[in-house]
Parts: C-alpha cells; structure tokens; sequence
C-alpha cells in the first residue's frame, strides 16, 4: 500500500516494484506535510497508512523533492509546496547564476505488518537547464532536470529512463533488496 494520493509516484514504483501489488491508500486526510525532513514527512505518512491499511499489509510512505546547490538545498522538501510553479520559481532564482547542480532525493519510510520500519534513499545528480521547459514526459521538475552524463532532461528522456533510473527508482530498488535482506 503506497500512502499517498499521487497516482504519478504509484505508476513509478509500481514499475520499479513489480512483485509488489501497489496501490494508492484511498484517504482524503492525509496529515501534512509539515516535517524539517523526507524522512519525517515520509514517516508520517506511512505511519498514518499503517492505522488505516488492510493489517497484513506492508505499507509505504514517500517524500521527494529538488535540492539546487545555488539556493543552499532549496526548495527541498518543500518542492511540492514551493510556488504555484515551481519551475519558472527555480528557474527564475537560477538566472544568472553560474552553479546550477542539483539533485533529486526521495526517502521512503516503509512498515512491515509487525510496525517494523525500513528507511531507504535515492538520489539523482544533474543540473538545472537553462532555457525553457524541455520534453512531455515525467512530472514536477523534470522538464528542467538534466542527469549527469545526460544532455537531456528528464522529460525528454521519458518515462521508460525514468522508471530504471530516476531517485525514485534508485530509492525502491534499495526498499527491495532491504527487504529481502530482511527475509520478508
């Protein structure tokens, strides 16, 4: 069970997490997003997932965002909430300036049917484009996202890049191998 309403990030990990059965927690009231961290904002949610999913159910809670090294991390994780358009907001804060590395994070809290948690991170490197918007693919910042060793964004490398590569594949990829590790 993925404890969120964005059918954007279940599409990701359900393809980055094929033996999973994922699906979105069908709440309204999620808690806010009011955590200093990924990590806690990713652990509320899956914590409020927990009292409200099926018991025998693992349940995983998600949060990501943009971190450009120029603004000291911002928008980070509050990329979702940063402006109405947070891409004419960050590329209008990067005009004129030289350095434009950034990276992408996605942190998940996951929770075993035991309460039992399991803490993974992703990360993507690259830069922020100059110019406008780039590509139909993805959502959020991809447009204006190019990886390292890319020349592209990630819109325009797509959906199938991104669902082997992006932060947060890299992040499921780990939340599987912790949790066969774990033996469950």
């Amino acid at each position: 069970m993925l404890a969120s309403g964005n059918p954007h990030k279940l599409a990701e990990l359900g393809a980055a997490l094929p033996e999973w059965e994922l699906e979105l927690l069908p709440r309204g009231d999620y808690p806010p997003e009011a955590g200093a961290t990924y990590e806690e904002n990713a652990r509320g949610k899956a914590r409020f997932g927990r009292l409200h999913a099926d018991p025998g159910t693992w349940v995983i809670g998600e949060d990501s965002g943009i971190e450009a090294a120029a603004l000291g991390g911002r928008p980070g994780v509050a990329s979702a909430r940063w402006a109405d358009d947070g891409v004419a907001r960050l590329q209008h804060e990067l005009a004129g300036v030289g350095d434009r590395r950034a990276r992408y994070v996605c942190v998940m809290v996951a929770i075993d049917p035991a309460g039992r948690e399991l803490v993974v991170t992703g990360t993507l490197e690259g830069a922020i484009s100059t110019g406008p918007p780039r590509g139909d693919e993805g959502f959020g910042y991809d447009p204006v996202f190019v990886p390292d060793g890319e020349s592209l964004t990630v819109a325009e490398l797509g959906n199938a890049w991104k669902l082997e590569h992006s932060h947060r594949a890299r992040a499921a990829a780990a939340l599987a191998s912790a949790v066969r590790e774990r033996g469950g």
